[in-house]
């Protein structure tokens, strides 16, 4: 029976919910209300009878101390009631697990056809507010239409007995499923199919695709399995291979880069290989920590003897910019299947995120899908649920403000997994499947969630981008999978394991055949979330929590032993066979019937032509006007702008101390709120050695070069992690690129040359300074295609691009996590040294920005110089001589020193005229300068002699002194007071707060 059950909390109790509601209403639209509650709906179509529904009523769903709950409606005493639900198909994560729990309560198992369905009643009272705003507050805070529906209803139409109804989103089958045969008898026929169905084919792909349909040899062996015309799940496995998502054709491509200025000319030959591939391969021979590189899922390092550290990290920007919530979590929980997906299994032990949106105040003529506060606020609550409720500590992240990223967002996320070094006397990171193994699928079910989502992420954000590739993650479920499936790794009984990401089973399928040399798979085995789904939509859906594995038959009983121990749905669906071919069936019939050397031949390389023009050619210069009067009222401003202000707000509602492992915190200080350059971790508790994470972003150094931009992102992120007492020789890092479209085209794209010539010069980069320092690239993701297409305030189309964007996140081991050092000052008396040449090199900065400038000196990065200055440090901070440990970056010395001191709660005192530079001495370039390689140290009076004789020929000096009297005192070049200003005040610009 359908029934419908309404949980509130008690009138007399605080309904935070209800409160931030309010809050949102009043921030977002300046609009008044007073009163706002929340009831919770569970709708179930399940078979119970009222006695079970009561029980479950009162057992399972109500806490008789602070709720109560009905069979009927509970509304009452409102103006507006707004409900909010999932639509059909939308992963339903909280009506699963009621589910779940009814069953246990009833111990008895739930039949396919059985359902629980979750959503909410507003209820706003003492408000002005008319039924449009109602609409609006629907529409823009509380419901997606993509995912969501809603419905409005004033306190007069509302119907005491009836409530909102008994709604149930159940999907109803409109029809059988089925296998089409397409004819494709031209290019411009498969080019026009492509566009039909969101293949996303490249032009210069089609004339190959056809060419092997047409083949006599292909003809004849598909004749034997019944096909003769290409069937339309082959043309979606195709198209997901070949995606620029899963194939990274971007990065394969051919690029003729030509310097317009110098006519310097180069044909570069697959930028993989030449920039990632190559300097990785060479350093990877002469480290022995790296353990696997640039093939699996994740890269693996070596962490100690007995233990192996696994490190990934990649975006999911489009599912996010039409999502927020279901996109970023959909993201993090993605992520995290590429530790467990890696070699034979890993447990995860963290996660980072990285947030590049729309100003948050953004009151512009463009119209974003979702305006960015209320876009940022859903990322933000999609990763914390997903690191939060699957046990995972979210460690730290970046979050970046620019118009540019209004067309589409960019949403970071990253991983980092724990494996043994041997299963079974196995190399953990070591998997292969083999002829005669079973495919087994173990997780989720599958839906129509996430349909097209590589194909959709390889094109630019419009409004006709298809909705169906937002997913909602479940990190309930996957939490179980992940436990189920290291018992399993242990025992031995995996062979081969991956997870289903992009194209879902088409792409961990279609890509773990080719080491098996094919595979069978009948896709009417595998479970659905309900039925109607045709063939092609089962093969490439990306419906979560779902991992692909190889089990040998002796050990199947075994495995689905413990996967029922687990409560995890697990399914055989096919055998790996050495035929050369992927071939898939429905219903014992053929659907699909490819060579697995098509994946890998015949399709041409995608070709570039990349031009680039400097910063001075095109115009940029740097700014002439006078110092400033006001250096602290600066100061002041710049600690309050959007990036670099306080981000406590999203950092709290992160879980990083679950599993008890963090040793250096991401917020440290007196009062645990100022971020530290990186973090530690003890992966393996007990044990003295631990892992330092970092990660950083610079894209506004790439509005002059993103040569620049990649060198000082991988310096500044060295510098962080030796900051808190890592290892220059071990740090492994993950380069993430994320560019606007580089295919030229006159009309749509005219600047596509010149995007190309700063995505080459960005590998450059990667490839000079990984040499450099010795930094293998561990793992690494491209995603191209950050641009939008949005509607102005009169209807006209606007084309917007993002920044080219480059996030590095890096690690290194930490020889004894009680030698870790943080950034706050403290002892008064301590000395501050600054370490490392100042320049002229406010390009790009956030000094800069804030009177609307960029410049043209961007920082430089000197490896050279720097290895030296790198090595000392460490070897210092091996010694115990500094007390405090500070990379010097964005914002430059000013904002750095003002952090260590309001850290620690103490006072600075600095003298500009003592810090080491090769510019012109204005106090302003000296306080807010970006220059790379530079370190804020306190060291202790009685080390201090050790310390100079340390740095004895390197650029350091003694530029002040920790205070006991908690301010920043700053004397200028020519000796006089620049400003006095009270730590208290500089934290709460920082902060956000009012001054008195």
């Amino acid at each position: 029976m359908i029934a419908r059950l309404e949980i509130a909390l008690k009138p007399d109790l605080f309904d935070a919910e209800g409160a931030s509601l309010r809050r949102k209403v009043k921030d977002y639209f300046g609009w008044h209300v007073g009163g706002a509650r929340v009831v919770k709906i569970l709708t179930f179509d399940a078979r119970l009878n009222r006695y079970e529904l009561e029980a479950v009523r009162n057992e399972i769903f109500t806490n008789p101390v602070s709720q109560v709950s009905s069979f009927r409606p509970l509304a009452e005493a409102f103006d507006w009631a707004v409900w909010v639900g999932l639509r059909p198909g939308v992963r339903d994560t909280a009506g699963s697990v009621a589910l779940e729990a009814v069953s246990d309560f009833l111990q008895r198992p739930m039949a396919d056809d059985e359902a629980a369905y979750t959503s909410k009643l507003y209820l706003l009272s003492d408000t002005a507010l008319d039924r449009t705003q109602v609409e609006t507050v629907a529409r823009e805070l509380l419901a997606n239409d993509i995912i969501q529906h809603w419905r409005v209803f004033s306190r007069s139409d509302w119907d005491l007995e009836a409530g909102v109804g008994m709604i149930v989103p159940k999907v109803m089958p409109a029809h059988e499923p089925r296998v089409a045969e397409i004819p494709i008898p031209s290019d411009e026929a498969l080019r026009a199919l492509s566009e039909e169905r969101n293949l996303a084919l490249n032009p210069r792909d089609i004339p190959v695709i056809r060419g092997y349909f047409l083949r006599e040899s292909v003809l004849q062996e598909r004749r034997r399995v019944g096909l003769s015309l290409p069937t339309d799940v082959e043309l979606e496995t195709i198209s997901q291979a070949r995606s620029d998502h899963c194939n990274h054709n971007t990065f394969r491509g051919k690029f003729h880069y030509r310097d317009l200025d110098t006519e310097e000319t180069e044909v570069i030959d697959n930028l993989f290989k030449t920039c990632i591939q190559s300097p990785t391969l060479q350093i990877k021979e002469k480290k022995d920590w790296v353990v696997s590189v640039l093939w699996d899922n994740a890269g693996v390092a070596r962490l100690d003897d007995d233990h192996l550290y696994v490190i990934t990290g990649e975006t999911h920007n489009s599912p996010s910019n039409m999502e927020a919530y279901g996109g970023a979590l959909t993201g993090i929980v993605g992520v995290y299947r590429d530790p467990m997906g890696t070699g034979k299994g890993s447990r995860l032990i963290a996660g980072l995120y990285g947030y590049c949106v729309g100003p948050r105040d953004y009151a512009g003529p463009l119209r974003p899908h979702l305006h960015p506060r209320r876009l940022l606020d859903g990322v933000v609550e999609g990763v914390r649920d997903g690191g939060n409720k699957h046990g995972v500590p979210t460690v730290m992240g970046n979050l970046l403000y620019h118009p540019s990223y209004l067309g589409k967002c960019l949403v970071f996320v990253a991983a980092i997994g724990l494996m043994p070094r041997f299963v079974k006397g196995e190399p953990a990171e070591q998997k292969r499947p083999n002829p005669g193994d079973l495919i087994i699928m173990s997780g989720g079910r599958v839906g129509k969630d996430g349909i097209h989502g590589v194909t959709a992420s390889s094109e630019s954000y419009s409004e006709s981008t298809p909705a169906g590739h937002v997913q909602i993650g479940d990190p309930y479920t996957q939490k179980k999978m992940h436990d189920f499936l290291l018992e399993a790794r242990d025992e031995g009984l995996i062979t081969f394991i991956t997870d289903n990401g992009g194209g879902g089973l088409s792409s961990s399928v279609g890509e773990s055949a080719h080491f098996a040399g094919g595979a069978r798979v009948e896709l009417d085995r595998v479970p659905l979330k309900y039925e109607g789904l045709d063939v092609w939509e089962i093969w490439v859906s990306e419906s979560q929590e779902r991992m692909t594995l190889a089990v040998r038959p002796e050990h199947l009983d075994r495995f689905m032993e413990l996967s029922r121990l687990h409560e995890v749905e697990s399914t055989v669906i096919g055998r790996y066979e050495a035929t050369g071919k992927l071939h898939l069936l429905y219903r014992e019939k053929t659907c699909a019937y490819l060579d697995l050397s098509f994946f890998a031949e015949d399709f041409p390389q995608w070709e570039f032509e990349a031009q680039w023009r400097g910063p001075k050619t095109r115009g940029l210069s740097e700014p002439v006007f006078s110092e400033p009067e006001d250096p602290a009222g600066i100061l002041h401003r710049l600690l309050a702008s959007p990036n670099l202000c306080s981000r406590e707000w999203i950092q709290r509602q992160y879980d990083h101390e679950v599993q008890g492992t963090s040793v250096v915190k991401f917020l440290v200080g007196r009062n645990r709120d100022v971020p530290n350059d990186a973090v530690v971790l003890r992966p393996v508790l007990g044990s003295s050695r631990g892992l330092a994470v970092t990660q950083t972003l610079h894209p506004l150094y790439g509005i002059i070069d993103t040569y620049a931009m990649v060198a000082a992102t991988i310096d500044e992120s060295v510098r962080r992690l030796l900051a808190v007492g890592g290892r220059l020789d071990e740090i492994g890092g993950v380069d993430n690129f994320c560019w606007p479209n580089i295919q030229y085209d006159p009309e749509t794209n005219p600047d596509g040359r010149y995007k190309a010539a700063q995505l080459v010069r960005a590998n450059r980069a990667l490839r000079d300074l990984c040499l450099a320092y010795e930094i293998p690239l561990l793992s690494g993701k491209d995603s191209m295609y950050v641009d939008g297409y949005l509607r102005g305030r009169f209807g006209e189309r606007h084309k917007v691009s993002g920044l080219p964007t480059f996030q590095f996140t890096a690690t290194t081991t930490v020889e004894d996590i009680r030698r870790c050092l943080t950034l706050e000052a403290k002892h008064p008396g301590d000395l501050v040294y600054l370490l490392g040449v100042t320049r002229d090199e406010l390009g790009g900065s956030e000094y800069y920005d804030l009177f609307s400038y960029v410049g043209l000196n961007v920082p430089k990065v000197d490896p050279s110089a720097a290895r030296d200055l790198y090595w000392t440090l460490e070897e210092a901070v091996r010694r115990e001589l500094p007390a405090s440990c500070r990379a010097v970056g964005k914002g430059g010395l000013a904002i750095h020193a003002a952090m260590v001191a309001f850290a620690g709660n103490l006072g600075l005192a600095l003298d500009l005229a003592a810090v080491p530079a090769d510019c012109s001495h204005r106090n302003d370039t000296l306080l807010f300068s970006e220059s790379a390689g530079r370190f804020l140290v306190t060291v202790p009076p009685e080390r201090r002699m050790d310390f100079e004789a340390i740095f004895r020929g390197l650029p350091f000096a003694c530029v002040g002194k920790v205070m006991e009297d908690p301010r920043l005192t700053v004397r200028g070049v020519e000796g006089a007071v620049l400003f006095e200003e009270p730590i208290s005040r500089l934290r709460a610009s920082w902060q956000g707060l009012r001054q008195g």
